[in-house]
């Protein structure tokens, strides 16, 4: 039974991971409040479904775009200073949209803006900063530290949604974009306490070095399938722009409810970050990536199909569930197939499957809700991410025989 549980190991032996873990949980449990809170005010102010869906446009252009700019230099560069850069530019960003949210000076337009600085930022700093847990983790550990990161991920979404939910019926929603800038400073904390310095990375940055960090991608099979396997979960099935959608179509649309969506698939995350050992001590985690890739699409189809609440929360917490183990799984792949002077690029090409692919698969799910409807649009989705990760896994053998290395 202890084997099933989550390995807190790199707590404990690890002070620099520590303190970067808890400087990543208390800014990511602001960061809810601010992800909450850009989705509720721009449906408020306009009950527009493609316009939500915009959201996630302005999230994953500046995203890709940036990252893959990034990827020019990733590992040339002092990534630490990096990270503390683009993390006080951020800060700056909160703060502007705190002030949108009190005033509405500008409105949507302003908003959406913002989001898109905020995301271009975040493709510089998102890769840079999962270099971080490779670099001071190595072997068992490795798997067991991306573990209990995404732990921290999912208690922030666990808690986040449904108290920022609360705080915008209370006081209004400009209260959680000034609670988002205010952690922010906590992510400030855990990166001062990394150590800095320039990797060895062969030849020189720029085009030529994106070029060779996608090279490496396409043809190490384990590494582009998992990639791959990401996209389809997110780009075919992610349900999140749905949310306010189906909050108003079943359920009355209160901000209330509207948090609990979010809070279940956290519920399942958590559940499932808890028996993470299952995960990070599975020889193959290839085969259990495409496993729960399967099981993430299955459980939104029938989310997206029930008119009870009860049911659909269930079935969002088995899909955070599986997505917990997912990524878990993928990063385990990537990382573990990918050396050091090739890290920062193929960190940035992770990014963008794990980023970009959820804010265009928002995208896509608020137009096709905006043709039908938010449960369609949600089923839909789920039939589209089982038949796309059945095709990779079809494919990509390497994938699912990929074992870790002693």
């Amino acid at each position: 039974m202890r084997a099933a549980l989550a390995d807190l190991s790199p707590l404990r032996e690890n002070r620099t991971f520590r303190r970067l873990w808890l400087g990543t949980t208390a800014s990511g449990f602001g960061g809810q409040f601010g992800s909450f809170a850009t989705v509720y005010y721009i449906w408020d102010r306009t009950h527009s479904a493609a316009i939500v869906g915009l959201v996630g446009l302005a999230l994953g252009v500046p995203l890709i775009v940036l990252a893959l700019a990034g990827s020019a230099f990733a590992d040339h560069v002092d990534r630490r200073k990096l990270a503390l850069r683009c993390t006080a530019g951020q800060i700056v960003v909160s703060a502007a949209m705190t002030v949108v949210a009190f005033t509405d000076l500008g409105g949507v337009p302003a908003m959406l803006l913002l989001i898109a600085v905020s995301s271009a930022l975040g493709g510089l700093n998102g890769p840079a900063r999962q270099t971080f847990v490779p670099a001071v983790l190595s072997g068992e550990r490795l798997a067991a530290g991306l573990a209990l990161n995404h732990l921290s991920f999912q208690l922030a979404m666990l808690l986040g949604p449904a108290a920022a939910g609360a705080l915008t019926a209370a006081a209004g929603v400009g209260w959680c974009f000034a609670f988002d800038t205010l952690t922010f400073g906590f992510a400030l904390v855990g990166l001062a306490g990394l150590p800095s310095g320039v990797p060895a990375a062969e030849g020189r940055s720029g085009v030529r070095a994106v070029r060779a960090g996608l090279s490496y991608a396409v043809r190490t099979p384990q590494v582009r399938g998992a990639l791959l396997a990401d996209l389809a979960a997110t780009v075919l099935a992610m349900p999140f722009a749905l949310f306010p959608v189906i909050n108003e179509e079943k359920f009355g649309g209160r901000p209330e409810v509207l948090g609990l969506f979010a809070t279940a698939v956290a519920v399942g995350g958590v559940l499932a970050s808890v028996l993470s050992g299952l995960a990070t001590r599975h020889p193959r985690p290839g085969l259990m990536l495409l496993a729960c890739g399967a099981v993430w699409a299955v459980a939104l189809g029938l989310a997206g199909l029930s008119g009870s609440l009860l049911a659909v929360l269930g079935f969002l917490a088995i899909a955070g569930a599986a997505d917990t183990w997912a990524v878990v799984s993928r990063g385990t792949v990537v990382q573990s197939a990918t050396p050091d002077t090739y890290r920062g690029r193929v960190a940035s090409l992770e990014h963008i499957a794990g980023a970009a692919g959820p804010h265009l698969g928002n995208l896509r799910a608020g137009l096709v809700a905006s043709l039908t409807s938010g449960g369609v649009a949600l089923a839909l989705g789920g039939a589209l991410g089982l038949l796309g990760t059945a095709l990779i896994a079809y494919a990509t053998p390497a994938l699912r025989r990929y074992r870790l290395p002693a």
